[in-house]
């Protein structure tokens, strides 16, 4: 793997040289977009609005529309916006994970330590596992800022960025109906099939069945057959009876 970022985690006064690889990668398939006519692949040109020209990808630049006039930014200015957050994630404080929503993780990196790091990751790494916190944490990669939470995976420190607060759209303006809409009976009968479906989270048990799917078809439509096609099971009609589909739904198969 090609590291993405070469700095330090800045622990207190310790210092942890680390190297960031990315912890995810795409799952889906790899389908290109192609003519219809000839299936030539289509390509994506960066063209210059004024003459129409192709722009080559070393004469791009980045720029900030001020007063109706284009600022030009430089590498070395995203540098010295924040020098230390160039190079270093500064542990900030320490929080129980499961305090942090899930509507504000994006994506996760591996920290691997410098040979002169291993020690002092590995006591980071220990103190994690032992206090089950989490450290947060900020950086800048890519010239952008991420707020980030740097937590163990087996014997491996993960940096997992999170969103800003300001990046979570209000949902004041959504239709969403008020609590007290429910009864206490179905209330109770949702508890019951939240406790009926409960089991431990088990990450490899859940499988990408539609790319596999999705391949499947692809490879009978390669040898000239016909796609298998999955027939859909029809769901009962049912009308508004809340209490009636929740009964419905614990005298179903799952759990009996």
């Amino acid at each position: 793997m090609r590291s993405l970022w070469n700095g330090s985690i800045g622990f207190g006064l310790v210092n942890i040289p680390v190297k960031l690889f990315s912890a995810v990668q795409n799952s889906h398939l790899d389908l290109d977009m192609l003519d219809s006519k000839d299936h030539a692949k289509i390509k994506f040109q960066r063209i210059n609005e004024n003459t129409k020209k192709e722009v080559p990808y070393n004469k791009i630049v980045k720029g900030y529309l001020m007063d109706e006039k284009y600022v030009i930014l430089e590498d070395k200015d995203f540098e010295e916006a924040s020098p230390e957050k160039t190079k270093m994630i500064e542990l900030e404080n320490f929080v129980d994970i499961g305090d942090i929503n899930p509507i504000y993780y994006e994506t996760s990196y591996y920290a691997q330590p410098e040979k002169q790091g291993k020690k002092a990751y590995g006591l980071l790494l220990k103190a994690l596992i032992k206090s089950k916190k989490a450290g947060v944490a900020r950086f800048v990669l890519r010239s952008t800022e991420n707020l980030c939470v740097i937590h163990p995976l087996g014997s491996v420190l993960v940096v997992t960025k999170i969103r800003f607060q300001e990046e979570i759209r209000s949902y004041d303006d959504l239709e969403i109906p008020a609590r007290d809409t429910v009864s206490e009976k179905e209330l109770e009968l949702g508890m019951s099939l939240i406790k009926q479906y409960t089991s431990d989270f088990d990450i490899k048990s859940f499988k990408d069945e539609y790319n596999r799917d999705l391949l499947k078809i692809i490879k009978s439509k390669a040898k000239g057959k016909k796609a298998p096609v999955k027939k859909v099971k029809p769901r009962i009609d049912t009308d508004d009876d809340l209490y009636g589909q929740l009964m419905q739904s614990l005298s179903g198969t799952r759990g009996g």
